[in-house]
């Protein structure tokens, strides 16, 4: 039985505000500030159990190794001769946002009828570059039936790409055939564009997609430039809804046009600039929202609490679902330490459509095994990290212990 699975970056113990993300206006107005490790971890559980508690299957991804001594040894450094910006990268949390983790595509997308996931490389962004190596260990620990899937290495460079964030798939069902959409940018005035073309292209090529069902969208220039540094930040697809800005996408009429084409059954909920600016959708992450279809029937918006403190979101948003529009429920969580370093609801989650059946049990959540992580984090994540604490080995040890606990508890010290 194919299902869409989320799964949730749980936020490791390194989780600071350096401010290393060039173009995350988020992630730059935080710069320098004290974090709160524990209390993101904890705020990421109480989102995944909201998730059960709508019916939804929901799995969990593990914090990566940090500080990454290896990475900084590559660079003929070390953690107490390092220079500040490199080993504020090594410290770097942000393997939680598993939205970036991998581009997904379905068994039934497939030529081979199996599900492929192809790791981001994400070399746009010093610290985030040397991820890949242990999200691709833990995908191919989660994902190991190699019956029903197939977990790749990066597109190399110098094609940039930052995984499902910049992807989308429509479809009559998540086990139905579906259309999937690789949105790419080519320039963002001061910022990068950080996808790449010829990546989707890689990608689509590597998971055996159809032409004719697969396409590739130039994200709008403009929304790069406001501040949408993935395309999950002014768009968001679930089945046969594509919930979007106005301005998410170069040329508008072009693009709707296309993906029409592609999937007659679309159907467009547009948020018009003259409703929402840029900046207010930027700002409450209205669209990096995890648009889920409800068991017993409708859509429902997971969408960070900020959403209600912006007046002329949460007046449309109000106004959309007291209408006869696809999307039926607004479900506000609280994810302010992630929202504060530039992550929303949909950043902190990869979708992969599967049997749960045929996934690693030790990834998927049930109540119990979120009460064994909360216990743990309580116990060994940091309370708070401030700026000059990257340089103290002390915080090093404390990181690595609470990770090692974590592992320990789940079963899944093979990640080490």
């Amino acid at each position: 039985m194919l299902t869409e699975i989320n799964f949730d970056g749980i936020i490791g113990p390194s989780h600071n505000y350096a401010g290393l993300s060039l173009g995350n206006i988020a992630s730059a107005n935080n710069a320098g500030s004290v974090s709160a490790p524990r209390a993101a971890a904890l705020q990421g559980i109480a989102k995944m159990r909201a998730n059960l508690a709508l019916g939804l299957p929901q799995g969990f991804f593990m914090p990566l190794d940090r500080p990454n001594i290896g990475w900084l040894d590559r660079l003929a450094t070390d953690m107490a001769s390092a220079e500040p910006h490199l080993r504020a990268a090594s410290f770097s949390a942000s393997s939680m946002w598993a939205a970036n983790a991998a581009t997904v595509s379905p068994a039934p997308d497939t030529r081979d009828g199996r599900c492929h996931l192809t790791i981001a490389n994400l070399m746009t962004m010093p610290h985030r570059s040397h991820e890949w190596t242990g999200t691709l260990a833990q995908l191919q620990i989660a994902f190991a039936d190699q019956r029903h899937f197939a977990v790749h290495g990066p597109v190399p460079a110098p094609f940039g790409d930052e995984g499902a964030a910049n992807h989308m798939r429509l479809c009559d069902g998540h086990g139905a055939p579906g259309v999937e959409i690789f949105v790419y940018g080519k320039a963002g005035g001061r910022f990068p564009a950080r996808q790449h073309i010829e990546a989707g292209k890689a990608i689509a090529r590597r998971h055996g997609l159809a032409p004719e069902r697969t396409l590739f969208i130039q994200q709008s220039e403009t929304a790069i430039a406001a501040g949408a540094f993935h395309n999950d930040v002014v768009a968001v697809a679930n089945e046969t809804v594509l919930f979007t800005h106005e301005q998410a996408f170069e040329d508008r009429e072009a693009a709707y046009a296309a993906i029409r084409a592609a999937f007659p059954p679309l159907q467009i909920v547009e948020v018009p600039a003259s409703a929402v600016s840029l900046a207010d959708a930027i700002k409450s992450y209205l669209f990096n929202a995890q648009l889920v279809s409800l068991p017993g029937g409708g859509q429902a918006l997971v969408l960070p609490s900020e959403a209600q403190a912006v007046p002329t979101v949460w007046g449309w948003l109000e106004a959309m679902v007291a209408g006869n529009g696809p999307i039926r429920k607004l479900v506000p969580v609280d994810v302010r330490q992630s929202m504060a370093n530039g992550g929303g609801p949909a950043c902190l989650r990869l979708r992969v459509v599967a049997d749960p059946a045929t996934v690693d049990p030790r990834f998927i959540a049930t109540p119990e095994r979120l009460d064994l992580a909360e216990r743990i984090i309580a116990e060994y994540w940091p309370e708070s990290i401030a700026p000059d604490a990257l340089a103290d080995p002390a915080l090093a040890d404390t990181v690595r212990t609470a990770r090692a606990a974590l592992l320990s508890a789940l079963d899944l010290e093979a990640l080490g």
